[in-house]
C-alpha cells in the first residue's frame, strides 16, 4: 500500500531510508531544516525550512494528508523531535523515531560524560588541545576559552570568524581511522569532544582509544517517549506494516 511520509530528515541515515521508501513505492517528502548551505538531497521531494512549531507541523501534516511521520533527525535535535511527538499527538498522524544505539564505551576507552555543551567547555583542562566534533553552531564556547587551543572540524564553516586559538577544519564524514589518528597526532590532540552520535562510523573514538586520548562524550539529550526502530530496515519495514 503506497503512503504519503514526511520524513524529518537532514542525516545520512534520513537519507538512506528516502532513498528506500521511494523505491518501495511511497509518495515521500523530506523536510531539512535549512541550516547547511549545500545539503546532500535524498530522493523523493524536499522542503527546506521549518513548520513554525508543532502546531504548525500539525496542519502540515494535515493539509498534505501525510499518512505516516518519520523522525530521522540527529539524536541532538531535542526541539524538532518534541515537535514532531506534540504534532503526532495533536493531528493524530502517526509517528516513529528511527534512532541509532548510542555508542557504548570499550575496552580502553576514556570517556567523560559532560550532560551538556557548557559541561564539556568546562572539562577541558588549560593548556590541552582539544579536538572538536561537535558542529559549528557550538564552536564559539570552545573557541572563547584563550587557555586552549582548538581543532574543530564541520562540514560548513562558521558565521562568523574564529580567534586565532582556534582552527578550523571543512570536511564530510566518512573518515578513516588511519586518517583520525593522523590527525591528532600531527595536531597533538590531548581531548576529543564528540557527540553521541551513534552509528557505525565511529573512527574517531577508535583513534582516541588507540593514542590514548580521553573523550570528553556530550550525552543525548531526553526525548519525547514514542515508537522507535534504529535500523533504515526496521523504518520501512514499519512503514510497509502501518495502516495495513
Amino acid at each position: 500500500m503506497t503512503k504519503r511520509i514526511l520524513i524529518l530528515g537532514g542525516t545520512g541515515d534520513a537519507r538512506g531510508l528516502a532513498d528506500r521508501l521511494v523505491a518501495a513505492g511511497h509518495q515521500v517528502t523530506s523536510s531539512l531544516a535549512g541550516v547547511t548551505a549545500e545539503p546532500m538531497m535524498p530522493a523523493g521531494d524536499v522542503r527546506i525550512g521549518g513548520f513554525g512549531g508543532a502546531h504548525g507541523l500539525a496542519d502540515y501534516a494535515l493539509s498534505e494528508e501525510i499518512d505516516l511521520i518519520i523522525d530521522a533527525t540527529h539524536p541532538y535535535a531535542a526541539v524538532i523531535s518534541a515537535n514532531a511527538a506534540e504534532a503526532s499527538a495533536h493531528s493524530g498522524v502517526n509517528l516513529v523515531r528511527m534512532l541509532r544505539p548510542a555508542w557504548q564505551a570499550e575496552a580502553g576507552d576514556v570517556w567523560w560524560p559532560a550532560g551538556d555543551t557548557a559541561e564539556a567547555v568546562s572539562r577541558i583542562e588549560a593548556g590541552a588541545c582539544a579536538f572538536v566534533t561537535i558542529g559549528r553552531k557550538e564552536i564559539g564556547q570552545f573557541s572563547a576559552r584563550g587557555d586552549i587551543r582548538v581543532v574543530a572540524r564541520m562540514i560548513e564553516a562558521p558565521e562568523s570568524a574564529m580567534p586565532d586559538n582556534c582552527k578550523i577544519i571543512l570536511a564530510r564524514p566518512p573518515f578513516p581511522v588511519e586518517d583520525e589518528i593522523a590527525l591528532m597526532r600531527d595536531e597533538e590532540v590531548s581531548v576529543l569532544v564528540s557527540k553521541n552520535a551513534g552509528g557505525p562510523a565511529r573512527a574517531k573514538l577508535d583513534a582516541a582509544r588507540a593514542l590514548g586520548v580521553p573523550v570528553i562524550m556530550i550525552e543525548r539529550p531526553a526525548v519525547p517517549a514514542l515508537r522507535v526502530v534504529t535500523t533504515i530496515e526496521q523504518a520501512v519495514a514499519f512503514a510497509a506494516e502501518e495502516g495495513k
